[in-house]
């Protein structure tokens, strides 16, 4: 019975090799709940799926996309365009598509710094003294 079918799908799929992986694919398909085409007629899911290819009563091609996509280990990741990108790096408020509104930035010089850091060095004094 299963020879019958493998010829049968040896014309529609030159390549006994990729009969072997189309098939497995749709039995697992088949065991887990997909419709079938094909009447059972007692058969387990490898002989109904060699059916199926046989019959033509599935699309191979939708067949070997889902398969490819099954094997894919790494799957490549579409870039955003380059006027999305051009457009979110050529605001310094922007960040990660958030818009930071009325962001307060204030510029200290060198001198003002110093004498913020004395006064605050001079305040930590004075409570270690007084604690003491």
């Amino acid at each position: 019975m299963a020879r019958v079918t493998v010829e049968d799908c040896v014309e529609r799929i030159p390549n006994r090799f990729e009969i072997v992986l189309l098939a497995a694919r749709r039995a697992r398909a088949i065991a887990a709940g997909s419709m079938l085409t094909v009447d059972r007629d007692n058969d387990k899911n490898p002989v109904v799926s060699l059916r199926e290819i046989g019959d033509g009563t599935i699309d191979l091609e939708d067949l070997k996309s889902s398969l490819i996509h099954s094997l894919q280990r790494r799957v490549e990741v579409d870039e955003p365009e380059e006027d999305n990108m051009a457009a979110l790096m050529s605001s310094s408020n922007e960040w990660a598509g958030v818009i930071q509104e009325n962001a307060a930035t204030e510029t200290f010089s060198a001198e003002e710094i110093d004498a913020t850091a004395e006064d605050t060095t001079d305040a930590e004094a004075e409570d270690t003294i007084t604690e003491s």
